[in-house]
């Protein structure tokens, strides 16, 4: 498989692969979110998912993918330290905000600096069509982000810092995607650091978690966050593994900014799973979201 993929790098079939990847992670990581955010608390949420993917890391980081070599445990370490202050803000944001409304904020951030920061570190530059593509998708985001500000009443006295927050967050997210591609193309093997990947971002939040549930008042039942730490491990292997290997066969640019059309499903999720509404405006401003993704794929 390892090899499958190498041979796919810089061709035309790895673009279409790419893109594939990026709608996939897109899909998945609006999911993903919705899972943090769901009726549990979003820290014991992330704990138990990062427990799960932790575990099922482990025999495949120590047994199965190819050892990293001696230079690639320095770049363990800064994606370590990048992913837990990533956490950390999240976790904070998803606390104090609406999800509907700070999940537009935390994905229209991301890219913008993501693609800045594929320029510097890749060389990578987009052309103005692609430029007028990021920022039909930035003002369609945005503007779903504004429209949700405006329409929702829950929880507004925490709006301003929760949005301030997902702004935050939305930069770490920029940072772990360019430093996540440096990695994953650093090594000979892509699994052997998504393996190690899993395997180490995994140890800490459930730590956490723990110490968050031991001092809660009300304790929820650990039954039900189980089942959705297992079932949210496993959309995180292919939501981040996806992205992940995106970044290695293609422009990192792209497929940071096609996977921000997790802000359409992320509003789906909302509508289908959370009963919130979606009227005209918002489909309005998704489909600007759709839109400004092809532009992108089109003028590449």
């Amino acid at each position: 498989m390892s090899d499958f993929i190498i041979s796919l790098e810089g061709t035309e079939t790895g673009h279409h692969a790419a893109l594939i990847l990026a709608l996939m992670a897109a899909f998945l990581h609006a999911l993903f979110g919705a899972l943090q955010k769901g009726k549990h608390d979003p820290w014991l949420s992330r704990g138990a998912m990062d427990f799960f993917y932790c575990i099922i890391a482990a025999p495949f980081a120590l047994f199965v993918v190819p050892w990293p070599e001696p230079h690639m445990w320095l770049i363990f370490l800064g994606m370590f330290v990048i992913h837990m202050a990533y956490k950390v803000a999240q976790g904070y944001t998803y606390t104090k905000g609406a999800y509907t409304v700070v999940y537009p904020v935390v994905r229209g951030s991301g890219p913008l600096f993501a693609v800045i920061g594929a320029g510097f570190v890749f060389g990578e530059h987009f052309s103005l069509v692609q430029w007028l593509g990021v920022m039909v998708l930035l003002s369609g985001i945005f503007g779903l982000a504004v429209y949700n500000l405006r329409t929702i009443t829950v929880g507004r006295e925490t709006m301003v810092p929760a949005l301030m927050l997902a702004v935050l967050t939305g930069a770490f997210v920029a940072l772990y995607t360019t430093y996540d591609a440096y990695g994953i193309r650093a090594t000979a093997d892509p699994f052997t650091f998504l393996a190690w990947f899993f395997f180490l971002d995994g140890l800490v939040m459930p730590v956490v978690a723990l110490l968050r549930y031991r001092n809660m008042e009300f304790k929820p039942a650990l039954g039900p966050l189980a089942v959705k730490g297992f079932f949210g491990g496993i959309v995180a292997y292919f939501s981040f593994g996806c992205i992940m290997l995106a970044t290695r066969l293609d422009n990192v640019g792209e497929a940071a900014v096609l996977r921000e059309t997790s802000t359409v499903f992320a509003a789906l999720i909302g509508w289908i799973v959370l009963g919130e509404k979606v009227g005209p405006r918002r489909l309005s401003l998704m489909a600007l979201i759709a839109a400004g993704a092809v532009i992108v794929e089109m003028g590449g």
